[in-house]
């Protein structure tokens, strides 16, 4: 009787060690169980359900900005299982059309996780032919609803344009600076000089990127059927925080 009891008791703390370990454990998209209950109250997330309204992945972006900021960044789940339930599709909540700098990563700067956000990096956060149509791909084919153009402080390619000064022969380089030129050339009228000068030009170039974007049809459509949203921002590098300019 007393071994059969103390068997009983075993497995009874075994099973109750298993639910507690389970009760804490990544879910979704790899945040602890109340995480994902609290940021569900307040935004659908791509695993508890799919985000097509703008101002939802807005929110969503946002959030996670500020989790960055105050270093309360969520565990993401990269497992097999989550890379394999990616495969066979993606559904992104926002485009992310920002700068290569290596200390700008979208995906640590908003807190996101495998398969969240679509993301084009160029130096400058120029737009041409080929980011325009990856930016009409993730509208049209993975019905992203928001896009946002995120320029960075201290940008090396603004800076480069700026100081260029009719310079030739730096290779395709070149093709960057020439993007961010009129931008150059609208700014320099105010008389700014400096790291001044430079971030005024990267406002402008955010902007720039912006109309570049309006101007295609496909972009033009959906934003007539308020399928989507263009915002802008501004990654501020010391402390972390995106400046959202016209949200």
């Amino acid at each position: 009787m007393k071994k059969t009891f103390l068997k009983v008791s075993i497995i009874f703390i075994v099973a109750l060690s298993i639910v507690s370990g389970l009760s804490g454990s990544s879910i979704g998209m790899g945040a602890p169980v109340n995480a994902v209950q609290t940021q569900a109250q307040t935004v659908k997330t791509n695993e508890l359900s799919e985000i097509k309204r703008p101002d939802t992945s807005l929110k969503l972006l946002k959030a996670g900005n500020e989790r960055f900021q105050k270093n309360k960044m969520l565990k993401f789940d990269v497992s097999n299982a989550k890379r394999e339930s990616l495969v066979n599709g993606q559904n992104p909540s926002a485009v992310i059309i920002t700068c290569s700098d290596s200390r700008v990563p979208p995906e640590l700067i908003f807190d996101q996780g495998l398969g969240d956000i679509f993301v084009i990096r160029v130096a400058g956060n120029v737009m041409d032919k080929i980011e325009l149509g990856s930016v009409e791909y993730a509208v049209e084919h993975l019905h992203t609803p928001l896009i946002v153009v995120m320029g960075h402080e201290h940008c090396g390619a603004v800076g480069a344009a700026v100081e260029n000064d009719g310079k030739e022969d730096q290779g395709n380089i070149e093709a960057i600076i020439d993007k961010i030129e009129p931008s150059v050339e609208k700014v320099k009228s105010k008389n700014l000089q400096g790291e001044e000068l430079i971030e005024a030009v990267s406002d402008e170039n955010i902007k720039n990127s912006t109309l570049e974007i309006k101007k295609s049809k496909v972009i033009q459509k959906e934003l007539q059927k308020g399928n989507i949203k263009v915002v802008e921002a501004k990654y501020m590098l010391q402390s972390g925080k995106v400046k959202w300019i016209n949200d």
